[in-house]
């Protein structure tokens, strides 16, 4: 496991090895000792994955409030993504900074969010299916969204906002500042 990026601290854009040979390919996608290596010692208690049909289908930005905040274990099983993280550390000095990367099947190509940050992502390509484990339980009542293209945190989405295919709750999210404003009540 070999880390690539750093983009905001915490953040880490890893790439996995894969043995590939005649028959296809093998990689070792999660090591605990390997990430506590990185010094991510975590547990993780939830796997998930999300299948998304059409090119531009976006889902987020989602996070759970503490104490359910989840840290995040990304990776394209099929397809590719658009992968964003928006840092809601209070105390972090990347406060409302986000990071995109892309992420494609077969690249070996992982991204791991720590607690504290939404998610996000945007299909940029048909039938992408998406993995990813996680640190907490889901749980509804910590649950929050934030309006996905929200002005102020000028997020460079690979999809415009007539294109965008969105649920009806992410199509429903508050803005940045009602949230934000929400989360100090």
């Amino acid at each position: 496991m070999e880390v690539i990026d750093e983009p905001l601290p915490g953040l880490l854009e890893l790439e996995v090895k894969i043995h590939a040979d005649g028959r296809g390919s093998f990689s070792e996608t999660f090591n605990r000792r390997e990430f506590a290596k990185l010094g991510i010692d975590v547990e993780f208690v939830q796997d998930n994955e999300s299948h998304s049909a059409l090119t531009g289908t976006v889902r987020g930005l989602h996070l759970q409030l503490e104490p359910n905040a989840q840290g995040k274990l990304v990776r394209v099983l099929h397809g590719s993504i658009f992968d964003v993280a928006v840092d809601l550390r209070p105390e972090s000095p990347t406060y409302r900074r986000h990071c995109g990367i892309e992420l494609r099947s077969g690249d070996g190509r992982l991204f791991w969010l720590p607690a504290g940050f939404a998610h996000g992502f945007c299909t940029t390509s048909d039938d992408a299916v998406v993995a990813y484990k996680v640190t907490d339980f889901y749980n509804p009542g910590a649950e929050r969204s934030i309006r996905w293209n929200d002005a102020d945190l000028g997020i460079d989405w690979p999809v415009s906002s007539e294109a965008a295919v969105l649920s009806a709750k992410d199509d429903a999210a508050p803005s940045f500042a009602v949230f934000e404003e929400e989360a100090l009540l």
